[in-house]
């Protein structure tokens, strides 16, 4: 639950209370090494998305926070300060997948070359990429099912 209210922070426009965890507790410093912040620009500003990593060299979030000059970083606690453990990684490639719809959000996963929409992760297995909702983060969300893209994770991964 706490990588999901730390994920929905991530995902609020600038200025809409995200310094602010909303109806949970703030995680043990570092507890979540997976968790991965991605920043990218779109047609018109600067955006953010959370993602997990899924392999030293791979990142896996939502298709949707596709756009150009997405830089990765990892190891940070609060991204607001530099910390000695964060790794600013540059995008050298996102894949989303062939068959994103962003009309309605179907297929809404995407990984990223480089050393992450953010996972829900349950008994640390990542169950889900969250793919939309509600900008104030109050349910619902809407998650892509890891499991059913596994095939095409593994073919893409195994063939880069």
């Amino acid at each position: 639950m706490q990588p999901f209210l730390l994920l929905l922070a991530f995902l609020l426009t600038p200025g809409a209370g995200t310094e602010e965890i909303i109806g949970g507790h703030e995680a043990k410093p570092h507890s979540r090494p997976y968790m991965a912040f991605v920043q990218f620009l779109d047609e018109k500003s600067k955006k953010r998305c959370g993602g997990i990593l899924v392999r030293k060299d791979f990142v896996l979030t939502a298709a949707h926070c596709l756009g150009s000059s997405i830089n990765v970083t990892l190891g940070a606690h609060n991204i607001k300060e530099q910390e000695r453990t964060q790794q600013f990684i540059p995008v050298k490639r996102a894949i989303p997948h062939p068959a994103y719809n962003p009309k309605n959000f179907s297929n809404d996963i995407m990984l990223l070359q480089g050393d992450s929409g953010g996972p829900l992760v349950c008994k640390r297995v990542a169950q889900g990429i969250f793919s939309h909702g509600r900008i104030n983060g109050t349910p619902p969300g809407v998650y892509m099912k890891v499991s059913h893209f596994l095939p095409w994770i593994k073919r893409t991964m195994k063939c880069l």
